[in-house]
């Protein structure tokens, strides 16, 4: 176990005041730095990266765009028509959702889709200036939203699932100041999936006042408590897009293709919100009054000229190997429940429980992340994130706090990618031990 001296000796020397507000990156450079006083590698629970080969239909397709030479040119910065079909023809299959190809963008990964929708959302609209955000989230879209100098306003799922969440979404959009309710699904942290009921309530407010959804499907297919994995064949994940036409979809190739450093994904509009007409944006940027037109040859544009044009090619592979059923990414995937399954359990001997617990009356899926909160012995109530994570850093595992992601609930975001063998599960156990004793 580190000792206190040493432990706020690394913090100091990386500029952090409390562990309980660093964000993803800051932890995982603190744990490396902690990991010579430990004696040995730390238990890394925090940080999202796939814990799977890469797509092998990728690689290949990828390697062949390379060899052909296609880095000598721009990649168009709509996208491919290649990949812009495969990319509609992917959400039909496994999401029972038409678009048509020119409302399918490749963009530089979700990160860079959320950053200028962000961007183009607050400024299409005169008097829409606010994201409202279903939290707890990703912490990195608080994060860009700041740099943006965007307002935004959030609320915590946790008391408010169900018929619930109508009231509570009502409360924020009445202002008429929202022009997007933004949200995962499944959730980042939580692994919470939003339920039938939940998406359409949604959706029925966003009609109601006027608001754009905008669902980040990074992990699609994977809640396993369905079998989702079968294109063009129900049950299909459930969306907001079957409820409204004002609706935005991520689908990102880092975790269901394990394609992470590819930095690709489509942002998929409906076609309403492509072609709505924005006479601001047209007045302020003089290019074109639609929505879909601004997006791409003003903020894709100016921020990274297109999407890496051999990456547009592997996802293409991916997406076209999986609807044409050569590839079951779900399937693939399911290797993440069975190690949160096992991840939960040890946890839970520990003493450790689930925060967010259920959807509706339902234990959440077991799947790429979850989250843990430990009664404190001394107040009998939630220990509080500082002092938790605190406490399991010392013991050499890493995690991040539920604050950094707007939750108002005590406790630590778990993932499992980095759990590849039963090796660390063992590890896991014996620190977890040792928490416990301290």
């Amino acid at each position: 176990m580190i000792n206190e001296e040493d432990y706020k000796r690394v913090l100091n020397e990386h500029g952090i005041e409390q562990i309980s507000q660093a964000n993803i990156r800051q932890c995982v450079a603190v744990s490396r730095a902690m990991e010579p006083v430990l004696g040995e590698p730390f238990v890394h629970l925090e940080f999202g990266v796939p814990g799977l080969p890469a797509c092998k239909y990728g690689i290949e397709a990828e390697k062949e765009a390379l060899e052909r030479g296609v880095p000598n040119t721009y990649a168009n910065v709509a996208g491919e028509p290649f990949l812009k079909e495969a990319a509609a023809r992917f959400v039909e299959a496994f999401l029972d959702v038409k678009v048509t190809p020119e409302c399918c963008v490749p963009t530089v990964g979700s990160m860079q889709a959320s950053y200028t929708l962000f961007l183009i959302l607050s400024q299409y609209e005169k008097g829409r200036d606010t994201i409202l955000f279903i939290d707890p989230g990703f912490p990195a879209h608080h994060t860009q939203v700041n740099i943006l100098g965007i307002r935004a306003i959030s609320f915590d799922i946790y008391n408010y699932r169900g018929e619930k969440m109508r009231a509570k979404l009502e409360e924020y959009l009445r202002s008429g100041r929202v022009c997007s309710i933004f949200y995962s699904n499944p959730n980042n942290p939580t692994w919470a999936c939003l339920t039938e009921e939940e998406l359409k309530i949604i959706a029925e407010m966003a009609d109601k006042y006027d608001a754009l959804v905008v669902e980040d499907l990074a992990y699609l297919g994977m809640d396993f408590r369905k079998d989702y994995s079968k294109p063009y064949q129900p049950p299909f994940p459930p969306t907001a897009a079957k409820y409204t036409e004002r609706y935005m979809l991520l689908i990102s190739a880092s975790k269901i293709f394990s394609y992470a450093g590819g930095r690709i994904a489509i942002a998929v509009f409906s076609p309403r919100v492509f072609k709505f007409k924005t006479p601001l944006l047209k007045e302020r940027y003089g290019l074109t009054d639609t929505f879909g037109g601004n997006y791409i040859y003003t903020y894709l544009y100016s921020s990274s000229s297109g999407t890496v044009h051999s990456t547009q090619y592997a996802l293409a592979a991916m997406m076209n190997a999986a609807v044409e059923g050569k590839i079951n990414f779900v399937e693939d995937m399911k290797e993440y429940g069975r190690r949160a399954a096992k991840c939960k359990e040890i946890f839970q001997k520990h003493n450790f429980y689930l925060v967010y617990d259920k959807d509706g009356d339902e234990p959440i899926s077991d799947g790429f992340f979850f989250t843990m909160g430990y009664i404190d012995p001394e107040t009998g109530k939630p220990m509080e994130c500082e002092k938790l994570l605190s406490r399991l850093m010392r013991c050499g595992i890493c995690a991040i706090t539920l604050n950094t992601t707007c939750s108002e609930q005590q406790g630590i975001r778990i993932c499992v990618s980095k759990l590849s063998s039963e090796d660390d599960f063992k590890t896991l156990d014996k620190r977890l031990g040792d928490f416990q004793k301290s």
